[in-house]
């Protein structure tokens, strides 16, 4: 079902909320988190549709709050506040809160989504689409304990990680971040076979334009204190995402490379080919994975603020220095 309210204020959302529940036994109290998203006018559904799916691995609410800022093209925009409610099978298993905010009623965040907070529930907040470039110090940042980004999403990916890794706090995350997991677990287990010899060079590829590569490289750098080299396809190739990996040892070159979608490529001395499924990340899958905790991640902290530092260090110093 969904409940269009237009020209409304939250205090009337909110009364509308309480009438749905007792009308038709819409249970939120027992939801286990708060999602807040925080997007643009028109660019939402493909984030509500992922909440969505979420939703049924985590029970939760989403509030979405969309803006269209005063001085926004077109002129300044009378302040007004437009909401639409979603529950039922319009909001997957959870509750849909979506509010479009117009004009300078756009500048209150805190004071649009602090009256349909729930007591004692955690908030997540999530930026789909460009963040500001502290999250952690805006008004929905102060009050989320995890805030969740999008690196890709930034017209320039790799000075949107630099800018992260200046402003990060312990909360903070990231879906360049989130989108390694599959990458680090095959790597992982790579090096938990025998011949056990240490890697003494490695090198990342993929797109120019991809902040996960660049997190990989950062991540494989700080972790085995070896140089990392990047080879980084032109932006505009078609090429997308990270390409492969190879970690060269005294026995032999591992390389695990991803040639088409969802299907990798493993090569190691003396063995055959191995292909493993290595499936690109969608959105839903990523948001599902940071809602499984909603305490800090100190190993994207550590890679964000030490690896990436010792990455760009690495790549503006002179040729031999390294």
């Amino acid at each position: 079902m969904i409940v269009d309210l237009p020209d409304t204020t939250t205090s009337k959302v909110s009364k509308k909320l309480v009438t749905l529940r007792e009308d038709g036994g819409v249970v939120s109290l027992g939801r286990v988190l708060t999602l807040v998203i925080v997007s643009q006018l028109g660019e939402e559904e493909e984030a509500i549709e992922a909440a969505n799916d979420a939703s049924r691995e985590h029970p939760m609410r989403v509030l979405v709050l969309s803006r269209i800022p005063a001085d926004n093209e077109g002129g300044a925009k009378p302040a007004r506040i437009d909401a639409e409610i979603r529950v039922g099978g319009d909001a997957g298993a959870s509750e849909v809160i979506i509010l479009r905010a117009y004009g300078d009623a756009a500048s209150n965040e805190d004071s649009l989504i602090n009256g349909l907070l729930l007591p004692d529930a955690p908030v997540v907040a999530w930026w789909p689409i460009e963040a500001p470039a502290d999250v952690a110090r805006t008004a929905i940042g102060r009050i989320a304990q995890r805030r969740i980004t999008d690196a890709s999403e930034h017209e320039d990916p790799h000075a949107a990680l630099v800018e992260i890794a200046k402003t990060y706090r312990p909360g903070d995350t990231d879906f360049a971040w989130t989108r390694l997991t599959l990458w680090r677990a095959q790597l992982a287990a790579v090096l938990d076979q025998p011949p056990y010899e240490p890697v003494t060079g490695v090198t990342v590829a993929g797109a120019s334009d991809s902040a996960s590569t660049v997190l990989l490289a950062a991540w494989l750098r700080m972790q085995l204190q070896v140089p990392v080299t990047q080879e980084l396809t032109p932006r505009g190739s078609g090429d997308t995402g990270i390409h492969g990996v190879t970690l060269t040892r005294a026995s032999g070159p591992i390389v695990l490379e991803r040639p088409v979608d969802n299907v990798a490529k493993l090569t190691q001395p003396n063995q055959p080919i191995h292909e493993l499924a290595l499936p690109r990340r969608s959105l839903r899958d990523c948001l599902a994975e940071e809602l499984r905790r909603l305490d800090p991640d100190p190993l994207y902290g550590e890679v964000i603020t030490k690896g990436l530092v010792q990455l760009e260090n690495e790549a503006l110093a002179p040729e031999g220095t390294n």
